[in-house]
Formats: C-alpha cells, sequence, structure tokens
C-alpha cells in the first residue's frame, strides 16, 4: 500500500480532537497512518471512525491494539450500538472501519453481510407541497416569510438538498426567457431548471435576499442552516415533518408525470432529473 502523501501525513500526525481520548486519538493516528488515505478529508473520516471505535473499546478496559480493537466482532458491535446515528452515517461508519481493518489486520476479514436499508422516502403530494407554501405564507415576519417559500420552492421546484440549498443565494435565482434556473453553486456547479409552479415566489423569495442567502445566515458551511425553517413548517395543519429530501422526490414524480403526458420535451426531463435524484 502506498503511504500518505506529506500533507495528509502531516495532517494524520497533528490529529487530536478533543472528543476522543489521547489513547484513543494515538490508536487512530497509528492504524490510519497504515492505511495510506489519500486526501485530508478521507483522512479525517477514517481518523474519526477509529478514534471513536478505540474511546469503545478502551470503556470496558480492552487493550488498545489493532489485532483487538480491529476485530470484526468488536468493530460489528460498535457500529451496530453507536447512538445517535442515522442508518446513512451507521453505513459509512462500518465501511470505513473495514476499510482500515482490511488493511491492518487483513487477516481478521471475512466477506461482508449487509446491513438493512431503509425504504426509499415517499415525495409530497401537490396538496402538501401547497400546505408547506401556506404555512410559508403565514409566518409572522416578511423575512421569514420569503425564507420559508425559497426552502420548499428550491427543494419542490429545483431539486436542491443539503449543501447546495445552503449555499444558494438570490444572485443564483435568474429568470430568463423560457423560465427561471438556479445556479448551483459548490462540488458540483450547474445550472438547474425551475418547474414553472415556483417561479413567482421563488423569484419574490431571491428579490428579498438579494446577494444574501435564501434559507437565511450567514456562513453556509453550517450544517444545520435550514433547521430554523424546518422546525417553522413542522406539521402545522396536519402536515407530515418538512424533510427536503421527499421534498425533491416530489419534483421527479412531477417531471416524469409530465414527460408521460407529453408535456415536456425530452431535453427538458433530461435536465429536471439528475437534480431530483
Amino acid at each position: 500500500m502506498e503511504p500518505a502523501e506529506p500533507g495528509v501525513a502531516a495532517y494524520i500526525a497533528g490529529w487530536k480532537p478533543s472528543s476522543v481520548s489521547p489513547p484513543a486519538a494515538a490508536f487512530a493516528r497509528d492504524v490510519i497512518t497504515r492505511t495510506g488515505p489519500q486526501g485530508r478529508e478521507r483522512a479525517k473520516n477514517l481518523l474519526w471512525a477509529a478514534g471513536k471505535l478505540a474511546g469503545y473499546a478502551a470503556s470496558p478496559g480492552l487493550d488498545l491494539m489493532p489485532e483487538v480493537v480491529l476485530h470484526p466482532p468488536v468493530a460489528e458491535r460498535f457500529t451496530r450500538c453507536a447512538p445517535g446515528l442515522s442508518p446513512v452515517a451507521r453505513r459509512t461508519l462500518r465501511t470505513n472501519l473495514r476499510f482500515t481493518g482490511r488493511r491492518v489486520v487483513p487477516h481478521l476479514y471475512p466477506a461482508d453481510l449487509p446491513l438493512p436499508r431503509e425504504r426509499s422516502k415517499q415525495p409530497y403530494s401537490p396538496a402538501e407541497v401547497s400546505g408547506f407554501l401556506a404555512l410559508a405564507d403565514a409566518q409572522p415576519t416578511a423575512e421569514r416569510r420569503m425564507r420559508a417559500a425559497g426552502l420548499v420552492c428550491l427543494g419542490a421546484g429545483a431539486g436542491l438538498i443539503r449543501g447546495d440549498l445552503r449555499d444558494a443565494r438570490g444572485s443564483d435565482v435568474i429568470a430568463r426567457p423560457g423560465g427561471v434556473v438556479v445556479a448551483v453553486r459548490g462540488a458540483r456547479p450547474r445550472t438547474v431548471p425551475v418547474l414553472a409552479r415556483y417561479h413567482d415566489q421563488l423569484l419574490a423569495a431571491a428579490r428579498a435576499a438579494g446577494t444574501g442567502l435564501i434559507c437565511g445566515g450567514a456562513d453556509p458551511g453550517r450544517r444545520n442552516l435550514a433547521n430554523p425553517l424546518i422546525r417553522a413548517l413542522d406539521g402545522g395543519s396536519g402536515l407530515p415533518r418538512l424533510d427536503t429530501s421527499r421534498l425533491r422526490r416530489h419534483l421527479a414524480g412531477r417531471v416524469r408525470a409530465a414527460a408521460r403526458a407529453g408535456h415536456v420535451h425530452g431535453r427538458g426531463r433530461d435536465q429536471l432529473l439528475p437534480a431530483a435524484r
């Protein structure tokens, strides 16, 4: 296996987080150095997984040795019992620990057994999306009304979620001949068309935001940027909790239905569907 790049090796050597004990951090630095990760972000994820596993193993008094801590039953129990993780995060944790184990103690690792996967989330119905927009319009201040409407329109009309949603600024929403588009920033820059139903409300939200973030805040790096808006739209009038991934699936359903009915030509369908997957 190839050694880590110099910058990555220096990052690993200096990794001393406050969230794990010094012995657990030392264990993580040792084993992840042996894996030779390519890239700082990859090293960060592997270090976090190994450090948390080492802290878990140390609590009942296990020796912090690779043959003990990375032994499949120990890693598997930690993967299944670690608190506060979503199913996706749990699968990622397991993948990272198995990656480390196969490179540090390869003789201990058998073939994978699949973890259960949750069912795909159902899209919101048009009535539910209309309900969220009505709740947005009922917010107590004009600023909150614009932000909440922008969140719903970006999700249901353009298929934006997570980082793309947090990064969206008013100046990224552009009205041009043929419709409205959103210039998406971030790791995958692209231009996404918006469903006609959401043009007026999204343009109003964009004008209110100006060059600022449509969903509010000053730092798009904050992972909980949209949470106050989601809480404000949570469960009113019998509606389910707002989930941006379900908004995106609503967009996919609308585009496919329009394509089947002949209302969206092939090029328009191909532009919209990647944003909604």
